[in-house]
């Protein structure tokens, strides 16, 4: 399935510190989670925030949500949908 996402996020939410280089620029890892099938009263299906380590999530450490997820496209006829495979159960 493909799903188009616009994403909007406020730079000046973001924590300098976890920029890091790379071999080809500079680097911020983003985490988001996407509910394609519900939306927030805004219309938004998700967040996006700053990644964490495996160390950080451990301890606790949540990063500020600097923005939001909207799925703007769903090419739905590629995967059945979750009802679908429910009435396909046979007990």
């Amino acid at each position: 399935m493909k799903v188009g996402l616009n994403i909007s996020i406020d730079v000046s939410k973001i924590d300098k510190s976890r920029l890091y280089k790379g071999e080809k620029g500079n680097y911020l890892n983003l985490t988001t989670f996407v509910d394609i099938d519900n939306k927030d009263k805004y219309d938004n299906n998700g967040f996006i925030s700053q990644s964490v380590t495996k160390e950080e999530r451990t301890n606790g450490v949540q990063t500020p949500i600097l923005g939001n997820v909207r799925v703007m496209y769903t090419d739905a006829g590629s995967v059945p949908a979750q009802a679908e495979l429910e009435e396909d159960v046979p007990f």
